[in-house]
């Protein structure tokens, strides 16, 4: 009999069998062998082929109906692909099992090496999916790694509640308030350091104190939470912006990218109640801010035709709106510097030659200081709180259009 195997199978015929009566899987193997003996010359005579291993087993799966038997007939090949349909076509010339009509009809011819390369690129790809999750990270990737833990030790426990922290709060002239301590360490990771937690349901003494001194966001969940917080802030803190992470998600799981947008985007706290309460905020507690942004408002109305140039530094500040950022210009309008808000004051105490500065926030007391130290004689900013020494500055604001000391 002959070898029950091949060393490598390149094809698999598979053909469908029909017969007339009712036969055995042997008698079908036996009628192909005899009816095929012969037929195409000794290189491709089937016993000789499966003696010398070029083809295999020949497996018949066959069951009756109808007085029938009804199968299929298996033939694995390690021939070239037209040495294989030659056989293919000499299987369908059996017409007779044992005393029995039959019908042989090859249905496809499957190439292995096809299905084996299918498994190979798919089995490829699941092994570099592993690699790729274990391997070691490249240069950058441990920088930025090493990177990221740095800014997360950075967090610092502020005030006598230990909230949590950036740590450039005292420094800057603009500060953050979120909700807890991983909206933080979000922040931190997204190089944003004068961030500060309220961290509970009460808002915290020392933000309250913060807000009176500095500019403050609120950046808030994209939730209802988010908006009862600012119905508390409204109550005890003097809030300037509001900044809403997109609706139904949280600020500890933006991306970088959406953090930034988000801050672009924030909008006068004022005006955010007004939108969440559906009435104008007066009906609110107002802060002391507010009362001191309508005086300066007021003001401003009163001396509004006394500069040619107040249109092109409101043009100039609408530009710089949602950057947090400011410039420092010469008598001749040019700018001479930019930077942060956070760095402004730095940058006007070494400015030389610097007569206006207009930037996106907003003109406090110590802005006014630092400014006649430098002899800075025009500020232009979004809004400003209470000055009580203003002399020799005039103050340009979005809502005014300007009024002078």
């Amino acid at each position: 009999m002959g070898k029950t195997y091949i060393d490598t199978v390149k094809y698999v015929v598979h053909a469908d069998l029909e017969i007339d009566g009712i036969v055995e899987k042997p008698d079908v193997v036996v009628a192909i062998f005899g009816q095929t003996e012969g037929l195409l010359g000794d290189e491709l005579d089937l016993r000789e082929l499966q003696k010398s291993g070029r083809i295999g087993r020949i497996e018949v799966e066959i069951h009756t109906k109808n007085g029938k038997s009804i199968g299929e007939i298996i033939l694995p090949s390690s021939l070239d692909r037209i040495e294989t349909a030659i056989l293919a076509a000499a299987l369908e010339t059996v017409d007779r099992v044992g005393p029995c009509e039959a019908r042989i009809t090859v249905r496809k011819i499957e190439d292995t090496r096809t299905m084996k390369r299918k498994h190979v690129v798919e089995r490829a790809k699941e092994l570099i999916k592993g690699m790729m999750s274990e391997i070691m990270p490249e240069r950058k990737e441990i920088s930025e790694l090493v990177l990221d833990e740095v800014k997360l030790a950075d967090v610092q426990q502020y005030g006598p509640e230990k909230i949590a922290a950036g740590p450039n709060i005292d420094e800057a002239e603009h500060i953050i308030v979120v909700e807890g301590r991983a909206d933080v360490l979000n922040l931190l990771k997204a190089d944003i350091r004068n961030v500060i937690a309220l961290q509970g349901k009460i808002i915290p003494k020392t933000v309250q104190e913060l807000s009176k001194k500095k500019t403050v966001t609120a950046f808030i969940d994209g939730d209802r939470g988010g908006d009862l917080i600012i119905r508390q802030l409204a109550d005890c803190a003097e809030v300037d912006y509001v900044a809403r992470a997109p609706d139904g998600k949280e600020v500890e799981e933006l991306t970088k990218k959406e953090i930034i947008k988000c801050l672009r985007n924030k909008i006068p706290f004022e005006q955010y109640l007004a939108n969440i309460s559906k009435k104008p905020y007066r009906n609110y507690s107002e802060t002391r801010r507010y009362q001191s942004n309508k005086r300066e408002t007021r003001e401003n109305k009163n001396h509004k035709d006394q500069n040619n140039n107040i249109k092109e530094y409101l043009n100039k500040l609408s530009k710089l709106e949602g950057t947090l950022k400011g410039v420092i210009m010469d008598k001749t309008n040019k700018i001479i510097a930019e930077a942060d808000v956070k760095d402004l004051s730095k940058e006007l105490q070494k400015a030389e030659n610097a007569e206006t500065v207009i930037f996106d926030g907003i003109i406090t007391q110590r802005i006014v200081d630092v400014a006649k130290k430098a002899k800075i004689k025009t500020l232009v900013g979004v809004k400003s709180t209470r000055i009580n020494d203003k002399e020799g500055v005039r103050i340009i604001t979005k809502e005014g259009p300007w009024s002078s000391g």
